[in-house]
């Protein structure tokens, strides 16, 4: 990575603000999935030893356009307290006077959350004067938080305009394992992309063709790759609009020398229900009136067979409704193989890295990203502002 990391910085005596990503699953007041806080550890624990005083800020879920007490960051302040083994102190603002004196009451050694950034506008409209007074609180930045790195918001992007700039840990390890995949990726290299709908996909799609051996594609978007080659589709989720777009990329591929891998047979359903009638048939099979919600046990091995001897496997989204018990076997089959591969193995988005942990198998994955969105726009290619924005080497 050609940016400036924490470790190009000197923080004695320094007040950092890090722009982490603790948009955690929340039931209540209580925190059911803290990945995101641990993967913040090592830069925060970095710094404190570096002797800095540590002020955090990031989002929690969608408040509309205010404060809402149900979106408030205080229960992550008392999970991040027990996981540093300190105590983490918390402002009940962002901006104003609570976080200002907060922050200025702040020693070394000391950490400070500030509340949910989106309780203002401003930070998603990236305002100016909001990224100001972010920055008023603090000497220097350090972006942590690679979920949010695609989107020029006030605390990811704007404030590199008032305090220098660098990458955490988490930020530089999901840049360098991303960057294998789109740079200069080792062969044989495979993709699996998943997931209900190609138009979320298209662009990874378009970009991965040029880089990969091998692509398999499954989840509700691989029906409109079958419907493509004329299969009759049942009731099975299809985007119609999206058909013509699916053909020219089996052409695509084609063309390139890119194996293209789709279900050979699928699961259906008669309704979609965690207990509905379900049976295994042809992808070329699927009865009226039925929708595939899983990929079939032929498929399931074909992928696996696949996956063998590859040196990098890139992984987004799943092969079926995994949700529901019946409709998981696909996509356990899948991270099995995965697991199992001795690959290089990179997994982004939300489902895939789920499907992973509900099978217990995220200790053999070789990256798992933290950013569904930002891992996307990242394999699509583009340029993400908050990591763009930070200070060059």
């Amino acid at each position: 990575m050609n940016k400036k990391t924490i470790r190009d910085v000197d923080y004695a005596g320094k007040k950092v603000l890090v722009r982490v990503d603790y948009n955690v699953p929340m039931d209540g007041a209580a925190i059911t999935d803290d990945t995101r806080i641990r993967a913040t550890l090592p830069t925060l624990r970095h710094l404190l030893a570096a002797g800095a005083a540590v002020i955090l800020a990031s989002h929690l879920g969608r408040p509309k356009g205010g404060p809402a007490p149900e979106f408030s960051l205080a229960p992550v302040a008392r999970r991040l307290s027990d996981l540093l083994g300190q105590e983490v102190l918390f402002a009940a603002d962002c901006v104003g006077p609570a976080a200002e004196a907060a922050a200025k009451a702040l020693r070394t050694g000391q950490v400070l959350l500030l509340e949910n950034l989106r309780f203002h506008k401003e930070e998603e409209k990236n305002d100016p004067e909001f990224a100001r007074q972010l920055a008023s609180l603090a000497d220097t930045y350090v972006n942590d938080a690679f979920g949010v790195s695609h989107r020029a918001h006030a605390s990811v992007e704007g404030i590199t305009k008032y305090l220098p700039a660098v990458a955490g840990f988490l930020l530089e390890k999901e840049i360098d394992f991303l960057s294998r995949a789109v740079e200069s990726p080792p062969h044989p290299y495979v993709a699996i992309i998943g997931g209900a709908k190609v138009s979320d996909k298209i662009g990874v799609i378009a970009n991965l063709l040029t880089k990969v051996d091998t692509l398999i594609i499954g989840g509700g978007m691989a029906n409109t790759f079958l419907a493509a080659q004329g299969f009759a589709t049942g009731k099975s989720l299809v985007e119609a609009d999206k058909i013509d777009l699916a053909a020219s990329l089996l052409k695509e591929a084609k063309a390139k020398g890119v194996k293209l891998l789709l279900p050979v047979d699928v699961i259906v359903a008669d309704r979609f229900a965690a207990d509905a009638d379900s049976k295994v048939v042809g992808a070329d099979a699927i009865p009226e009136g039925w929708m595939a919600l899983d990929i079939g046990p032929a498929s399931g091995a074909a992928f696996a067979a696949a996956l063998a001897g590859a040196k990098l496997i890139v992984w987004n989204g799943p092969m079926g409704v995994f949700e529901m018990d019946a409709f998981a076997r696909g996509t356990t089959a899948v991270a099995a193989a995965v697991a199992s591969s001795g690959a290089v193995s990179v997994i982004g988005g939300g489902d895939s890295v789920a499907a992973i942990e509900k099978a217990g198998l995220q200790d053999k994955i070789s990256h798992i990203s933290t950013g569904g969105g930002a891992s996307l726009e990242f394999l699509e290619g583009k340029v993400l502002p908050g990591v763009a924005a930070l200070s060059d080497k």
